[in-house]
């Protein structure tokens, strides 16, 4: 999760507190939509398990994107 708090950080232009809470804000939306499996996949994403560390990167790229987006950056 710190890899996607930082690129949230980083292409927001805010503070990694501010992202971290913008991430958590987020990943318990979406755990809250989901189904429950695809919850679980969110959860093993935002680990430090070894498998789940190639995807993590695209998805971070992509929801920093996104946050920058809504900020205007």
């Amino acid at each position: 999760m710190d890899e996607i708090v930082k690129q949230v950080a980083t292409r927001a232009g805010i503070t990694e507190d501010q992202a971290r809470t913008a991430v958590s804000t987020v990943m318990g939306f979406l755990k809250d939509k989901l189904p429950a499996t695809i919850g679980g996949q969110l959860d093993s994403l935002t680990g430090q398990g070894a498998a789940a560390a190639g995807d993590a990167g695209d998805i971070a790229s992509d929801l920093a994107s996104k946050v920058g987006n809504i900020f205007g950056k």
